[in-house]
């Protein structure tokens, strides 16, 4: 019996095709971090074990474990563009930290720079300043924190130069004033030594008025100097000023009389009790009145008032002209300032009366103030606070 043929075998399908090769960079990685184990665990070949942590995986064959494949985990990623992105990526930061060190080196030698000058400017004006030459001045058109210690500086400086300024003109003053009347004095005596002048009780009382005004100059300039170091002691108690201004007033009346000066004294104000030194208020009352009846012409008048106002005594004082320009209002309590023309050394005095009586006012809260008067002359205003338990 013939026998069929057998059809032939389907063709086989195609095998997959093969991956691509690995890289060789990724190909030696992965044999240098391969290592090959027995079935009970012994080292056979490969990288030896311990030096990274392995991966192991078993090898069956036919269900039976013949061995071990370990797989060392590698430091750097398996994809090479992955790798040389982060190389690249890494000297790219590196680069970076560079430049940005040196732009900030360099930043912060021009902002020293920036800075340094005006300290170093600053540091010379103030050893300049502490050696006693005020007149140091700094730039100061910075907008900054440098520029604003600069202007305080150049103020500090101006304070110190005006003081210095002061000071100077204050020993001059000075000794002017007490050579004057020492001069006066030596002239007389010498006079009378020389036998030009005789003794008479004319002479010696010339001389003893010398001596009186010298004693009235170093009396007030010695209370000046004790109000400037705030050695001026001032007991404040309760006072009647108007009660006081008044009577001070009465025992200027004659000489007022004398001089062809009219003195009107006004009626009592509401309240005029406050809190002060006796024996300093009549200081400054007397040096005003004597100030008054120094300078105000004959036939001329003089009005003292008082008003109370807002819990304070206002004392008035005026007189007739002369008057005192709108400029020298403001200067009147300057240590021997005088106002020129009428108001000069002529009239006698050395220019201290008003100082000293602005610091003995000072000295107990009240104050003292200048402005033309209704009468044609000065208008000087003493302000104190009322006595709060008296009129409360």
């Amino acid at each position: 019996m013939p026998v069929a043929p057998v059809p032939p075998a389907p063709p086989a399908p195609p095998l997959p095709p093969l991956p691509p090769p690995a890289p060789t960079g990724v190909t030696q990685d992965l044999h240098a971090r391969i290592t090959l184990f027995d079935a009970a665990g012994r080292y056979l070949a490969g990288r030896l074990p311990g030096t990274l942590p392995l991966a192991r995986r078993p090898i069956e064959v036919d269900g039976r474990t013949v061995g071990y494949l370990g797989v060392a985990r590698s430091h750097r990623p398996s994809d090479t563009m992955a790798y040389a992105f982060l190389s690249e990526l890494q000297h790219s930061l590196w680069l970076i930290g560079a430049v940005a060190v040196v732009l900030s080196a360099l930043a912060a030698i021009l902002l020293a720079r920036h800075f340094r000058h005006p300290i170093d400017q600053l540091a010379r004006g103030a050893a300049t300043l502490a050696a006693g030459d005020y007149g140091v001045r700094l730039p100061d058109a910075r907008s900054d924190g440098l520029g604003a210690l600069a202007r305080h500086f150049n103020v500090l400086a101006e304070r110190l130069d005006g003081a210095e300024t002061a000071r100077r003109q204050w020993v001059a003053d000075t000794s002017h004033e007490l050579r004057t009347p020492l001069a006066v004095l030596r002239a007389q005596l010498e006079a009378i030594q020389d036998g030009v002048r005789q003794a008479t009780p004319e002479a010696i009382d010339a001389m003893g008025r010398q001596v009186l005004s010298l004693t009235r100059l170093i009396d007030e300039l010695y209370a000046l100097a004790r109000a400037d170091v705030g050695a001026l002691e001032c007991r404040r108690e309760a006072l009647d000023l108007w009660a006081l201004a008044a009577s001070e007033a009465g025992a200027f009346a004659a000489r007022f009389q004398a001089a062809g000066i009219a003195l009107d004294i006004a009626a009592a104000p509401t309240a005029s009790r406050v809190l002060a030194d006796p024996d300093r208020m009549r200081q400054v009352l007397a040096n005003l009145f004597e100030n008054s009846l120094r300078y105000t012409a004959a036939g001329g008048a003089v009005r003292l008032a008082a008003h109370a106002d807002a819990g304070r005594l206002h004392l008035l004082l005026d007189d007739s002209a002369p008057g005192v320009p709108e400029e020298a209002l403001s200067r009147l309590a300057e240590r021997f300032y005088r106002v020129n023309a009428s108001r000069s050394r002529e009239h006698g005095g050395a220019g201290l009366g008003l100082a000293l009586c602005r610091r003995l006012l000072e000295a107990q809260g009240a104050t003292l103030a200048f402005d033309h008067s209704p009468l044609g002359g000065l208008r000087v205003t003493v302000s104190l606070p009322l006595d709060e338990k008296e009129h409360a």
